[in-house]
């Protein structure tokens, strides 16, 4: 399929990608930074989330009344969010509105006020977001297994931090982690849609002018050093109980990342798959189940996740320990593969058609790989996984002394020692 992606690389390092789809009436257009939870000292925890937060709520030629006037003026849609590794500020509008949409974008990433009071009352809104997920029994088990598994590492930190450190963050601080982070060569400008990438590089040039390259070091993040933790977590007042099985997996720019892909379908991703099919459709055990990795720029790991009452928990534990056993001993199935094949491809192609999905894979690629990786050469790199790559890839990384274990709820006596772990 013909790719329309082009790329300007600014003398300031800012990177421009665009993706032509001229068939559509609207643009998918972002500001990407290349900085997220993990780049951010223990003190800081918190902070590229803060900032996602705080950059809403005015700028210096904007009020945050005049920011949410304007993006409703405009009738798409402005979004934002804050990963690990990256941080986005997002909008969807109609292609001749690109001009003042980026002009927006533009202006909150550029030029934030950082109200002393403004900070203050949004460091409330984030520790409500907090306790929000401190009464999601999922959400606050994945933090509090992230934690025991990248121990001392900012990947086991959560992403909105802690209250600790982000009642910390004044004005003077946040506006210093700004200067030093919000910088051309950290950041990335994407649009896919009905776009025109010259007219795009020439308003990233005009919002850009006068930002030089910095002279300061890159951060550095090292790959963290991951542990095999046996975490569990007794929360008598929980209706059900909650289960994280892990292990290692290819980080997100290995090579086997592709089979990787196959064999967390093949095990639990999808309604058709091993997990699904043994623990909901022929026992009744458990509403939610599934499995999949998680996938960072050095690291992965491959989790199961299950939900169900506390006295079925041991059996939800043994038939997901059954499926590690059998997928490491005996070679998964022609068709499985094929199946699996198939559902990755076609959400390669039916991504395709929304612009949105679009833009978000070019920073992405950008940041995580360095250069764009096409459609044509995912479904190859898919095609071309084998029924003896997934079984290695199994092997090696279903072991005994590699696997990890998170409950969380009214445990009913449950229990894990490493024996119980013998793959």
């Amino acid at each position: 399929m013909m790719d329309q992606v082009r790329t300007t690389r600014l003398p300031n390092g800012l990177t421009i990608l665009s993706e032509h789809m001229p068939e559509l009436r609207s643009i998918s257009l972002g500001i990407w930074l290349r900085r997220g939870s993990r780049h951010e000292t223990s003190a800081l925890n918190g902070m590229c989330h803060f900032i996602e937060h705080a950059l809403f709520k005015g700028t210096q030629r904007r009020t945050a009344h005049e920011l949410a006037t304007e993006s409703d003026r405009l009738g798409g849609q402005f979004d934002a969010y804050t990963s690990h590794e990256m941080t986005g500020f997002v909008a969807k509008v109609v292609d001749t509105e690109m001009p003042h949409a980026f002009d927006l974008l533009a202006d909150l990433v550029l030029n934030p006020r950082f109200d002393a009071d403004d900070l203050v009352k949004e460091q409330k809104v984030i520790i409500e977001e907090m306790k929000m997920i401190e009464d999601t029994p999922d959400e606050l088990l994945t933090e509090l297994f992230h934690a025991a598994y990248f121990p001392n590492h900012s990947l086991g930190r959560p992403i909105e931090g802690t209250e600790q450190t982000v009642s910390s963050f004044d004005s003077s601080i946040t506006a210093d982690f700004h200067k030093r982070n919000f910088i051309p060569s950290n950041l990335v400008v994407a649009a896919a849609g009905n776009v025109e990438h010259d007219r795009l590089v020439e308003l990233v040039t005009q919002a850009f002018i006068g930002e030089e390259k910095s002279s300061e070091p890159e951060f550095a993040s090292p790959a963290p050093a991951v542990a095999a933790p046996i975490l569990i977590e007794r929360k008598t007042e929980l209706e059900q109980a909650h289960l994280i099985i892990a292990a290692p997996w290819p980080s997100a720019k290995d090579p086997d990342r592709y089979a990787a892909s196959m064999l967390g379908t093949i095990i639990g991703g999808g309604t058709s798959s091993r997990l699904w099919q043994s623990i909901r459709e022929e026992r009744g055990l458990a509403y939610s189940i599934g499995a999949g990795g998680n996938t960072f720029s050095d690291v992965g790991m491959f989790t199961i996740y299950a939900g169900t009452s506390p006295a079925q928990m041991d059996e939800v534990f043994d038939l997901s320990l059954h499926e590690l056993r059998r997928i490491v001993r005996e070679p998964v199935a022609e068709d499985e593969l094929e199946l699996a094949k198939q559902q990755a491809i076609s959400s390669v192609l039916l991504s395709l058609e929304s612009s949105g999905n679009r833009v978000g894979a070019l920073a992405r690629q950008e940041i995580i790989h360095g250069r764009r990786i096409s459609p044509d050469e995912i479904i190859q790199a898919v095609n071309d996984v084998t029924i003896e790559d997934v079984q290695r890839l199994a092997q090696s990384s279903f072991t005994t002394p590699a696997l990890s274990v998170g409950a969380l709820g009214n445990l009913n006596g449950f229990a894990v020692d490493r024996s119980r772990l013998e793959i």
